[in-house]
This record gives structure tokens, C-alpha cells and sequence, in this order.
């Protein structure tokens, strides 16, 4: 079950400033897993995956995220409350201590890289304070075979360091924990956080500055798989939407999960080597594929076990963001290499928790690049202290924390793609029906599933659609294997009046957002919002 490696190659971390280091380089995720297990960071649950805890974070910290001010920088980020400016000699001072800090320390190292498509492959080296830390890298990176390591250099540099804690008022940070980039040294430096998706959102945020900037090509926060006929889907959506969900089917063949690259050539290729997916109230009968992932070489992160080691997937005692780690091979229908072409369908994922949007409909290019840059779907109650009703929540792109450039550069770029490649883009609804969050229910799997497939296999360009009064989106009035009366929102409520009100506070919402992007849009995409 577990991959085998045997690496005879050595490495020195003299020339990153660490310092008689017990080094562990290359090792297998087998190897990773007894290390953990040995030392008591993890145990072995009842399928045979490592499941660890991440201390106190749970989940990113983005306000603890900084992009180092420089030259290359200084010009092209877009800085904000997202991207948030770092002092280049702040930034030296903190290396150095962490560097300090790894000295001496018994330590992970693996080669690896991000980008599946040759072209644009980004070499990445991964220093680890925590073993199992260093089995998610060999995870979630492409893997080199061992004669690709022979002459390896790494383009970028992660150093992360759990254990160590900044001092705000010497280091510059908000707090002890930190997530930095700095361009010019190609160096992703993070501590202070177990958290495990700092390490791939760190080298994700790198490659979203340096694909549309140096090699135009169109970074992407979402999923993607490839039918039997060569076209590729690709699927938008922040967490809880269902992305890793819906690309997972089983009669297409998965790309990747959550980051991929838009090439001029056309191509959709995946920057990651494996899937990190949420595992909150996972079933085997609703996510086959990502159940029958949890093996061996699997890391779960924040789960709750039982004495036998079994995993209550509906338990969020320490998190609702609970998840799973895996190579991508830990999934049977997928693409090799990780690359598709003739991408012909776009999926936006939303979870409306207002229960206000269709399940599905077709957007324009102007409605297309508007919900891009608006980027929605819902906080529910529950999920975070203090919501005790459902928010709309915005992120550009669909990924805002990890986008270093104005939202509308890369919404510019995919309405582009979309008229040359004449791709079809579509705004699904995973959320409620029938009412919000707490009255109405939440949509049927099935029924996302067969709009989806009816989609893809081009049935939906058949039937009649009708415009939703309020936000102007084309909504089909039939699809195959789904209820008429679902396709229609509002048939769905018992008060229309309550659905209409609901429908235009959210429609206020999206144009309060959309304000802070309206000098740099043009008209075309200023007229792709709600109508009313």
C-alpha cells in the first residue's frame, strides 16, 4: 500500500544557514509514518492512515500571511488586507532565527516539485521541523523518480518550522506564527503553525504571482478532470462547495483537486501530486473515491478516534475543518500525467446557505467574469465563533488568500479563454433549497451530480431557459434525473414574498462587494451582476 523508495543521494543544509542538523532526507512515507508514530506526533487509525493533530491551528491564519516588499514586488502585488507587505531586512532577521532554531535539530528534507506540465515545472526543496509534516509534502508535490534527484536544484525553498515562535514586536509579524513569501530569494518561510496547507497555499500563492507575470499563463483554485471524449471540465469553488467531491467521479478520470495552470497552448495541467480534501461527515455511499483514499499513506489531520482507532467523520470536536491528505494515486480514475486539454465546461461551486441562487445556470462572459471576481458562497452558523446565522462570504477568484494580483488580471485572462476556446461556464448552487440554512434542506448530491452530467455531455444546450428576475441568470426549466420544480428557486419556497426579499439582500451583498473592483472592470463585466 505504502509507496517504496530507496534514495541513496545525501544533501547539505549548510548553505540555508542550518547547522549540524540530524538530517533525514528523502524518506519514504512509510518510513515518515513509523517516525511519527515512534515519537508519539500520531497514531495509526483503524484503515491504516496516520492521523496527527495540528496543534492550535487548525486551518490557515491569512492575516498572518506576508508577501516581502521589494523590487520585484513592489509594483505588481496587489497590497491589502491579503496581501500584506513584509520588510525585506525583517524578513533576513526571521530567517536567520528559524535557521537557528532547525540547527541541531533532528529534521526532514525532500526534493519535489509543483506543475505537471514540463514546461512550467517549478523545483521545490521542503524542509521540515516534523516528519509527518514532510510525508504531506510527499503527498501533496509531484514526486521525482530518483535519477531526477541525481542533479536537482530547487527553483524555491520552504522552510517550516512548527515549533518555532516569532516575537511580534521584534520580527514584524502579527503574532507568533507567520507565513512569509519573498520572491527575490525564493523562499517560502513559515513557523509558529502545524497547520499543513501552509506549505502547499504558500507554494500555490508563489505560483499565482509567477505564472501570469512571467509566463502567461492563467493560475487556477480549482478541480479538473477529463472525459473519455478529451474534454477537460474545470471546477471553481472555496471549501465546502464540493469541489473535490464532484471532480472526483468516477466515470471521468480526476486531474487534480485544487490547483491547476491554464497554459497559451491550451492546456489545464495540475500543479500538485496529491488531494487534500474535507472529511467532515464523510460517507463511503456520498465520496467513494475519497473514503477508499484513507489507507495507508493517507494523513488525517484534527480527526476524532475512537479506542479501536475507527474515525467519527461527523465528530468536530477540535475542527470543522477536518481533513485527509493523499497521493493522488491513492484515487482510481485519474490522469496520467496530470495535464488535460480542450477544456469545454467551467463549474462555479457555490453553497448558497440562503437557498436564494439556481441550481444551475449559464452565465455569459460578462456574468462569467463578474461571479469570478465576486467569488461567493456562505459561511453557515456553526462554523466559525460568533455566526449564528448564515453570511454571504466573498473571495475573488474564488481564492483571494492566495491571489497576489488584482482579481480583475485574472478574471481579464478568463474571460479571454473562455470566448477564443468557446468554453461553456456554468453557476452551481450545492447549498440550500427550499429555504435557507436552518428551513430549507440542502441540495441532493444526486441532483448536482445529474445537472452536472447533463452539462457535460452537452444536454443542456437542448433545452428552454428562463431568467431569474433578480440576478439575470439563465436557469433551464428541465434537466434529466432532476425535479422541474428544483431548477427554479423560488418554486421551491412555500413564501415567495420571503424568497424574493432573501433574493435581494443577496443581491445587494454581491454589488456592496463588487464596489471596492469597479474602476478596474469594464462594462462588459459590470453588467454580468444582479439585475435588480
Amino acid at each position: 500500500m505504502f509507496a517504496n523508495t530507496q534514495i541513496t543521494k545525501t544533501i547539505s543544509l549548510e548553505e540555508y544557514g542550518i547547522k549540524d542538523a540530524k538530517l533525514h532526507y528523502q524518506l519514504s512515507p512509510k518510513e515518515l509514518h513509523r517516525i511519527t508514530v515512534e515519537k508519539g506526533q500520531g497514531v495509526e487509525s483503524s484503515s491504516g492512515a496516520l492521523a496527527v493533530n495540528t496543534g492550535k491551528f487548525t486551518g490557515r491564519s491569512p492575516k498572518d500571511r506576508f508577501i516581502v516588499k521589494d523590487e520585484i514586488t513592489r509594483d505588481k502585488v496587489w497590497w491589502g488586507d491579503i496581501n500584506i507587505p513584509f520588510e525585506p531586512q525583517k524578513f533576513d532577521q526571521l530567517y536567520k532565527k528559524v535557521t537557528e532554531y532547525l540547527s541541531g535539530k533532528e529534521i526532514y528534507a525532500r526534493d519535489a516539485y509543483a506543475c505537471a506540465e514540463d514546461k512550467y515545472r517549478l523545483n521545490i526543496r521542503v524542509v521540515n521541523e516534523y516528519p509527518w509534516s514532510n510525508m504531506f509534502a510527499y503527498n501533496m508535490f509531484l514526486r521525482p523518480e530518483e535519477k531526477e534527484l541525481k542533479d536537482f536544484k530547487e527553483d524555491w525553498l520552504i522552510l517550516n518550522a512548527p515549533g518555532f515562535e516569532a516575537d511580534p514586536e521584534v520580527d514584524g509579524t502579527r503574532a507568533e506564527n507567520f507565513a512569509i513569501l519573498n520572491f527575490s530569494k525564493k523562499i517560502a518561510l513559515i513557523g509558529g503553525t502545524g497547520y499543513t496547507g501552509e506549505i502547499k497555499k504558500g507554494i500555490f500563492s508563489a505560483l499565482n504571482f509567477i505564472l501570469p507575470v512571467d509566463k502567461n499563463v492563467l493560475p487556477m483554485h480549482c478541480s479538473a478532470n477529463v472525459g473519455d471524449d478529451g474534454e477537460t471540465a474545470i471546477f471553481f469553488g472555496l471549501s465546502g462547495t464540493g469541489k473535490t467531491t464532484l471532480s472526483a467521479d468516477p466515470q471521468r478520470k480526476l486531474i487534480g483537486d485544487d490547483e491547476h495552470g491554464w497554459t497559451p497552448e491550451n492546456t489545464i495541467f495540475n500543479f500538485e501530486g496529491g488531494c487534500y480534501a474535507k472529511v467532515i461527515n464523510l460517507t463511503e455511499e456520498n465520496e467513494p473515491d475519497i473514503y477508499k483514499a484513507i489507507k495507508p499513506g493517507a494523513i488525517l489531520e484534527n480527526v476524532v478516534l475512537d479506542e479501536k482507532g475507527e474515525v467519527d467523520f461527523q465528530d468536530t470536536t477540535i475542527t470543522q475543518n477536518t481533513r485527509v491528505s493523499y497521493p493522488i494515486y491513492h484515487i482510481k480514475h485519474i490522469k496520467e500525467p496530470s495535464v488535460g486539454k480542450n477544456p469545454k465546461n467551467i463549474f462555479f461551486l457555490t453553497a448558497d446557505a440562503f437557498g436564494v441562487l439556481p441550481p444551475i445556470s449559464k452565465l455569459t462572459p460578462g456574468q462569467a467574469a463578474y461571479h469570478f471576481i465576486s467569488g461567493y458562497t456562505a459561511k453557515v452558523a456553526g462554523t466559525e465563533a460568533g455566526i449564528d446565522e448564515p453570511l454571504p462570504n466573498f473571495s475573488a477568484c474564488f481564492g483571494a488568500p492566495f491571489m497576489p494580483l488584482h482579481p480583475t488580471r485574472y478574471a481579464e485572462m478568463l474571460s479571454n479563454k473562455m470566448k477564443e476556446e468557446q468554453v461553456h461556464v456554468w453557476l452551481v448552487n450545492t447549498g440550500w433549497t427550499g429555504g435557507p440554512y436552518g428551513t430549507g434542506n440542502r441540495m441532493k448530491l444526486q441532483y448536482t451530480r445529474a445537472m452536472i452530467s447533463a452539462a457535460l455531455e452537452g444536454k443542456l444546450e437542448e433545452v428552454e431557459y428562463t431568467k431569474h428576475e433578480i440576478f439575470g441568470l439563465n436557469m433551464p426549466v428541465s434537466c434529466e434525473d432532476v425535479p422541474a420544480e428544483v431548477l427554479n428557486p423560488r418554486n421551491t419556497w412555500k413564501d415567495k414574498m420571503a424568497y424574493d426579499k432573501k433574493a435581494k439582500e443577496l443581491a445587494n451583498s454581491f454589488k456592496s462587494n463588487f464596489k471596492k473592483y469597479e474602476e478596474n472592470a469594464n462594462p462588459e463585466i459590470l453588467a454580468g451582476g444582479p439585475v435588480s
